[in-house]
């Protein structure tokens, strides 16, 4: 059984029952004091005779509204009477037609969709999002459970994991033939037309700027015995040619050696699919690279300085990461606010959502309500109930006697009126 707590609230309601329990108490009590009195007295003072019929009925339209109230919650006076401790004898079945009650009525498919249609979901958001105060709020949520989560993960762990996702998705797949396809596309598209102009332009920007670079290059593939002045004929002669090549390709379009280089490449691309010898290079080339140490290394070090930056900008209200998620925000509290059919759309997301959520988990839901009663001792449950709505109930009693009273009083009344004394 779970043990219930008293919350402050409860502890206020509590000393507010006690006082209503003294009040109607003391107004019974007052009630059995005034009949005793007129009692006694009517043969000697007529009219007391009243008196006597109104606390008469005061008293038990006091008791019996005492006995009914009691005996939702305990057995009156300890007496095991049938039909009484109502409450705490049935907590289970109460338990089970309260979460009944809640699935059908509160947790029903139209109910959820009318009440989220009617708070208009996406422009509240936005609204509240707009507002800096609130975005660095979130923003400062966001990122302290983001560092909390990178604190959390071991390097170890999160490097064997993006290793075996890497190898499964990334390396085990074979390449050839989809690198072969897209080149084959690409360069039936004209597509790496660019990329051969990038390379030429930087080609002839380093001629340009490193002649001397180029003629030791030259230079050091000559005979040591040639003379000097051989050596620099030689490489100023192959300079300016390689530089007019390099110009001549780069201006003509249908330059030889530009053919020449597609005519390689869309051999390049047939062989990716189709030879099995060029296939295997590739595959094989592709596993030493990715399975030597010096990239694990490399990955092991990207991933430490990655994490390291992430921690230290989240944990930094001024960074630049904070503030541009705070910015994000904003500027989607923003257009959420002007952009009717974004907002619309993210009504319709979160409704749609939030009525398959209750759909497929409504019995669920509400079987929470009733599992947490069953768990809940007997008096304890019925001291929690009583605590909710014990202070009404004794306004009851309050009634009872009042009702009580003015009953005994008119009924005594017609009485006399008709069978005189």
């Amino acid at each position: 059984m779970t043990t219930l707590i008293d919350s402050p609230a409860d502890a206020e309601r509590r000393v507010a029952l006690v006082q209503m329990k003294r009040t109607a108490t003391a107004l019974l009590g007052l009630m059995a004091v005034i009949f005793c009195v007129s009692f006694a007295l009517q043969d000697e003072v007529p009219w007391l005779a009243w008196v006597r019929a109104a606390s008469e009925g005061g008293m038990v339209g006091a008791i019996a509204d005492w006995f009914a109230v009691t005996a939702l919650f305990r057995h009156p006076l300890g007496l095991k009477i049938p039909h009484t401790a109502i409450i705490p004898r049935r907590k289970d079945e109460i338990g089970a037609s309260l979460g009944e009650f809640v699935e059908s009525n509160f947790l029903s498919t139209a109910v959820v969709r009318q009440k989220l249609e009617s708070i208009r979901l996406g422009r509240t958001i936005g609204a509240w999002l707009a507002r800096p105060t609130n975005a660095t709020r979130v923003a400062d949520e966001v990122s302290g459970a983001a560092k909390g989560l990178l604190d959390l993960l071991d390097d170890d762990d999160v490097q064997d994991l993006v290793e075996q996702l890497t190898r499964t998705h990334l390396i085990d797949p074979g390449w050839s033939e989809h690198l072969g396809a897209w080149g084959e596309q690409l360069i039936a598209d004209g597509g790496h037309h660019s990329a051969v102009n990038l390379l030429l332009d930087g080609l002839d920007e380093w001629l340009t700027a490193n002649p001397a670079a180029f003629s030791r290059l030259v230079s050091a593939r000559l005979p040591g015995w040639l003379p000097s002045f051989v050596d620099r004929l030689v490489d100023e002669r192959i300079y300016r040619e390689a530089v007019e090549f390099v110009r001549r390709v780069r201006t003509d379009g249908d330059h030889a050696a530009r053919r020449a280089l597609d005519t390689y490449l869309s051999e390049l691309t047939r062989k990716l699919q189709e030879d099995p010898d060029t296939i295997a290079a590739l595959e094989q080339t592709k596993t030493e690279v990715f399975d030597s140490p010096r990239v694990r290394d490399l990955a092991s070090r990207a991933w430490n300085t990655t994490r390291t930056a992430l921690v230290s900008s989240l944990d930094n209200p001024s960074s630049g990461l904070r503030q541009q998620l705070t910015a994000t925000l904003i500027d989607i509290g923003e257009r959420l606010g002007r952009d009717e059919r974004l907002a619309g759309k993210i009504d319709e997301l979160v409704t749609d959502a939030a009525v398959s959520l209750v759909d497929n988990h409504r019995h669920d839901i509400a079987g929470v309500i009733t599992e947490t009663i069953e768990r809940w001792d007997p008096q304890e449950t019925s001291d929690k109930i009583e605590l909710q709505v014990g202070k009404d109930l004794q306004f009851i009693r309050i009634n009872g006697t009042v009702v009580g009273a003015l009953a005994g009083l008119t009924i005594f009344t017609v009485a006399s009126a008709v069978f005189g004394h």
